[in-house]
């Protein structure tokens, strides 16, 4: 037997949310190349750097008083950071004063982008961990030193009140400034296919982000809706522990890579997503119910929503006849006319190419040709 995952790839017949805006073409194509459908919606923009009077008020400050530490969280931040100040006409003034003092860089990437201005970094530590960035200055005493922290954007749990409590004095440099979506209708249409769970999963980059999303579901008031999918039905699939933070604070499940880039977080959701189909032997088939498709004996099949929403009906008590009126409950946009079960039925079954899958059961309802020595498994 060919192995689906082969053909199609591990997320054929699977949506999946983008919330990202930054990088988001480049997630939405490795999670294209993977078979996945993607619906994009960015939950915030972010306001160019040149454009921010914050930042330039805070470089300002440093060149004229000089830190003793520099924390470069992000290498974006640091490459961006460097170019507006060029832009400002203050860019050799702001590398001068960086010359001078205890530069930090979390991780190799940033480590890249101080080495790429010309600068040279005095430690970075080997996890990428802001935590034991902390642990080193904290170690190495912080009591009366400024200590200047390149903000991201996401909240960083402890770390200044940390420096803060043992006596440092702490300057934020905001690289990023998150504001919302200027068009807001894109997140509106993923908050509503999230609550009607069409979405198989939703992938988080920043915390701001996951903030947002759920800020723009409780100002619609959908948020108990949107919590009820996360929770039950839609895979939170966040780059890393930080981003998860404000979903988790509402008991939310995420999973999150090992290693917090974009290529760990699309191995993630094929890792994850397929184990939540459902695998049923059925009229001497393999049928595995994804998402918004099926494979029949690894052939994949496309199933319009509604055909979708009555296997998966059947599903639910594999076997056994499910009877009409409960059908068309789960029809979208339900009526009351039962005909609307017999013509999505046709439907898919035609979809499905295989038309013995579903057996009708005159004058009670449908069910599935369960096989009755068949192993059965699957997730949701």
């Amino acid at each position: 037997m060919q192995d689906d995952d082969t053909t199609h790839g591990p997320l054929a017949g699977f949506t999946v949310g983008v919330t990202a805006a930054r990088r988001a073409e480049e997630l939405a194509t490795l999670l294209k190349r993977r078979g996945a459908a993607v619906q994009h919606a960015p939950a915030l923009r972010i306001v160019p750097l040149a454009d921010d009077s914050e930042l330039l008020a805070a470089t300002r400050e440093l060149i004229g008083r000089a830190p003793d530490v520099v924390v470069a969280t992000t290498a974006i931040g640091f490459r961006g950071w460097v170019e507006a100040a060029d832009g400002w006409g203050i860019g050799d003034a702001l590398l001068e004063r960086l010359r001078g003092v205890e530069l930090l860089a979390r991780g190799p990437k940033v480590k890249g982008a101080v080495r790429a201005a010309g600068l040279t970094e005095a430690w970075s530590p080997g996890s990428e961990s802001m935590a034991e960035v902390l642990d080193r200055l904290l170690a190495e005493g912080v009591a009366g030193r400024r200590i200047a922290l390149q903000l991201h954007g996401e909240p960083l749990p402890g770390f200044i009140e940390s420096l803060q409590a043992a006596g440092a004095e702490v300057v934020g440099v905001p690289v990023y400034r998150w504001m919302p979506p200027q068009d807001i209708a894109p997140l509106d249409r993923l908050l509503d296919a999230t609550a009607a769970r069409a979405l198989d999963a939703v992938t988080f980059t920043s915390a701001p982000a996951a903030a947002s999303f759920l800020g723009r579901a409780e100002v619609r008031g959908l948020l108990p809706e949107i919590l009820g999918a996360l929770r039950d039905d839609v895979l939170a699939a966040c780059v890393g522990p930080v981003t998860a933070l404000p979903l988790q604070a509402r008991s939310i499940p995420t999973v999150q890579p090992e290693r917090f880039r974009l290529g760990p977080l699309v191995q993630l959701v094929c890792a994850q997503l397929p184990t939540t189909a459902r695998v049923l032997p059925v009229a001497g088939h393999r049928v595995e119910i994804r998402g918004h498709a099926v494979l029949v004996d690894d052939e994949l099949r496309a199933v319009p929503p509604a055909g979708m929403a009555l296997l998966h009906a059947l599903a639910r008590r594999p076997g056994w006849v499910v009877a009409r009126a409960e059908l068309l409950r789960a029809l979208p946009g339900s009526g009351t006319d039962e005909h609307a079960v017999e013509t999505a039925m046709a439907r898919l079954r035609s979809a499905l190419g295989a038309p013995r899958l579903i057996q009708t059961v005159v004058k009670r309802g449908y069910r599935l040709s369960l096989d009755p020595a068949g192993d059965m498994s699957g997730g949701r």
